[in-house]
């Protein structure tokens, strides 16, 4: 008996579609692993208000970044005055209306200093996200660190690690930082104008808010590793000698990443708002560094008269902070495989 073989023809230039790859005894289609980042990733792009929130996030970073290219196509930098769109008759208000919006000014200019006020903006927007960035980097360092000796290690550690987080949330942030703020400052350096450095001022900015937000991530760590820690994998790298910093670095981080980097997520706007407010009133950022919150602290004294020299910041920061709220709440919903979905 001879077995006759059949050969598909398929047109000049064309390729027979493969066939899935099936399982060796079921003969059913294999299915495909995917890692849970990939899965996070399959849910935020379901989310459609989280879309949003990442491509407002995208699009203000890009905006800090290419700060210098947008201001030197305008033409006019973060401290260029221009006196010639001020009236001296009215108190140095912009000429025209809208807080003297034009071709030349896009978003306006200052009142008193005719600074350009896209410039301003533009320029203040790379500070805040730097501070916000930065001390919620620093914070998420050292939370994880101290979350993880608190909670692998256990007892007198564990103690007076957990009663410094409790003394560290116990502090009401905004007061203690504006009071060290300036005293730090004044102790680290003074220039020889005798006047205040403004890069040493961002630095103990971030240093401020870092040490009051670590405590939040210490405490959410410490929590998972005190649930991790008595699981069979770690149960069998201790059977199998492994080292103490083995089992931190290898065991219990690469299962902490989730939790850490929602912790991250909602310390950055938390952070950016903290900012905004210290510089407000009058402990944050120092000039010539352009900043929001100075922003709208100069602005309120022009709310009458120009209103758009408040409005504009002030809804830009709205914007900002409410995005990365969204994108923190996104990114948690799509790392919580228990959360509910639509």
């Amino acid at each position: 008996m001879t077995t006759q073989h059949q050969q598909v023809q398929t047109p000049t230039g064309t390729t027979p579609e493969a066939e899935p790859a099936r399982e060796p005894r079921t003969g059913c289609p294999a299915v495909a692993g995917r890692s849970p980042a990939r899965m996070a990733w399959n849910r935020i792009r379901r989310d459609k208000m989280t879309l949003v929130a990442l491509a407002v996030t995208v699009l203000f970073m890009m905006i800090a970044l290419l700060a210098p290219v947008l201001t030197a196509l305008t033409g006019w930098g973060p401290i260029t005055p221009d006196g010639k769109a001020i009236d001296p008759d009215t108190g140095n208000f912009p000429y025209g209306s809208l807080g003297g919006i034009s071709l030349t000014h896009l978003l306006g200019v200052e009142p008193g200093t005719g600074y350009d006020l896209f410039a301003r903006i533009v320029y203040g927007l790379r500070t805040s996200l730097l501070v916000g960035f930065a001390s919620a980097v620093l914070s998420t360092v050292v939370g994880v660190l101290a979350g993880l000796a608190a909670g692998y290690s256990g007892g007198w550690v564990d103690s007076v690690l957990s009663r410094v987080m409790d003394v560290m949330l116990a502090f009401p942030q905004l007061l203690f930082i504006i009071a060290l703020t300036p005293v730090i400052q004044n102790a680290l350096q003074t220039n020889t104008h005798g006047g205040t450095d403004e890069n040493l001022r961002l630095l103990v900015l971030v240093l401020n808010i870092a040490v009051f937000a670590w405590a939040y991530t210490a405490r959410l760590v410490r929590g998972q590793v005190l649930s991790l820690r008595e699981r069979e994998f770690v149960d069998a790298a201790r059977i199998m000698s492994a080292g103490r910093w083995h089992i931190l670095l290898r065991q219990l981080l690469p299962n902490l990443w989730a939790p850490v980097l929602i912790s991250f997520a909602l310390a950055v706007p938390q952070n950016i708002t903290t900012e905004a407010a210290l510089s407000y009133l009058g402990v944050g950022v120092i000039p010539p560094n352009p900043d929001w919150g100075a922003l709208l602290s100069d602005a309120s004294q022009y709310f009458l008269q120009d209103p758009m020299y408040l409005f504009i910041p002030g809804v830009l920061l709205l914007i900002l902070v409410l995005a990365l709220n969204l994108l923190g709440d996104g990114v948690r919903d799509a790392l919580d495989p228990r959360a509910s979905r639509s």
